[in-house]
């Protein structure tokens, strides 16, 4: 314990010390114990990483934890383990908030995010793996109807859903689809920056919370002065953020985020609920002229348990949609989406029918993940 402390010690003082230095994005050398962890995960096709004090390493494969065999960890051993990915800033930035976002490469293993964050007052560390190539939307089993929201030349899309549902990857492969298909000008406002885009068709800049610029609303004001043609931005939080990205999908821009809801009327109502009632009315007008689709989706354990497809929810912003939304009659929309196939709706529960129906998913698994079994049930007796 006390070569620990010491070792601890040393590390924090030379992230204190090194206030000029660049970062790499890399695991250090030195980290071998987490390499190997890295490196199991990989074997394992894990999607996450676990790391808190008092227990064995986990790994999170197809939706269920998994522990490492070995000895519990100490607080000791994960701030071991975790500070030297930091950059001076980073460690500032988690002894003033208790909690960090970053993303690190780790040589040939892969391209890792990670939130570094205390409980119990022990420092504690969840991992994500990600994809070393990006994924396509066929990779991801996604439907053609988001192939056609690459062609879209403005408007506002969103993906929506729980932590861990795979909204960055549907977001990542449709910056992919644009990449190939559009030149244009992409740019992205992330914490952190997950994928990594190469230029082809388009020019893609990436623009990481924290270390180019100080916050989500600071980056899209100035976006918009540099000529974009598509914006993604990582999460939309604030009023700020929201109401500057409905005015750029007004005004010409193709903007793709994310939002923490279970369906797509959910999404509508979200937005809504962060501006103050005086401003609602104007929001409300402003959202049924800008969006174009809203996407809820969930991730289910196939029939043999070795991989997840995506349920989807799909809205798409047809006129009768734009006119519910603008008249405040949001709990009619889920009848837009049951009758809107031919425009490229559909309900979670239609998409969970399908998938029974094509032995990809159990029947149980289905209703498991319905938020309407009573329709869900009637979909699958047809």
């Amino acid at each position: 314990m006390a070569d620990y402390q010491r070792e601890l010690n040393q590390i924090v003082a030379e992230l204190n010390r090194a206030s000029s230095r660049e970062t790499t994005g890399k695991v250090p050398s030195s980290s071998a114990a987490l390499s190997e962890l890295l490196e199991l995960a990989v074997q394992q096709d894990s999607s996450d990483i676990l790391l808190v004090s008092g227990a064995p390493a986990a790994l999170r494969r197809r939706g269920k934890m998994c522990v490492v065999p070995g000895a519990a960890l100490t607080d000791a051993d994960i701030q071991r383990l975790v500070l030297p990915l930091l950059t001076p800033g980073e460690y500032a930035t988690l002894q003033k908030e208790k909690s960090v976002d970053l993303a690190f490469d780790s040589g040939s293993t892969g391209r890792f995010r990670a939130n570094v964050h205390y409980q119990r007052g022990t420092l504690a560390c969840c991992i994500r793996l990600l994809p070393r190539t990006i994924p396509t939307l066929e990779d991801l089993h996604l439907p053609d109807t988001l192939d056609r929201l690459a062609n879209l030349r403005q408007g506002l899309v969103l993906v929506t859903g729980p932590t861990g549902c795979g909204k960055t990857s549907t977001l990542a492969a449709l910056v992919d689809r644009i990449n190939d298909r559009r030149e244009c000008h992409i740019v992205t406002i992330e914490e952190p920056v997950e994928y990594v885009h190469a230029n082809r068709s388009a020019i893609i800049e990436q623009i990481e919370v924290g270390r180019d610029t100080p916050a989500f609303l600071n980056s899209l004001r100035s976006i918009l002065r540099q000529s974009p043609d598509v914006i993604l931005i990582g999460e939309m939080r604030d009023p700020e953020t929201i109401a500057t990205a409905l005015t750029a999908a007004e005004t010409g821009h193709l903007v793709l985020s994310t939002l923490h809801t279970n369906d797509t009327a959910q999404a509508v109502s979200r937005i809504l609920d962060v501006f103050p009632s005086s401003h609602q009315s104007q929001i409300r007008l402003q959202l049924s002229l800008a969006l174009s689709a809203v996407i809820a989706q969930q991730l289910v354990p196939s029939v043999d348990g070795k991989s997840r497809y995506p349920a989807l929810e799909i809205m798409m912003a047809t006129d009768a949609v734009r006119n519910l939304i603008r008249q405040g009659q949001d709990q009619q929309l889920r009848s837009q989406l049951t009758i809107g196939r031919a425009a490229g709706m559909n309900t979670m529960e239609q998409s969970l029918a399908e998938l029974t129906r094509s032995g990809k998913i159990s029947r149980e698994v289905a209703l498991s993940h319905g938020y309407r079994v009573d329709d869900l049930r009637g979909l699958l007796a047809v």
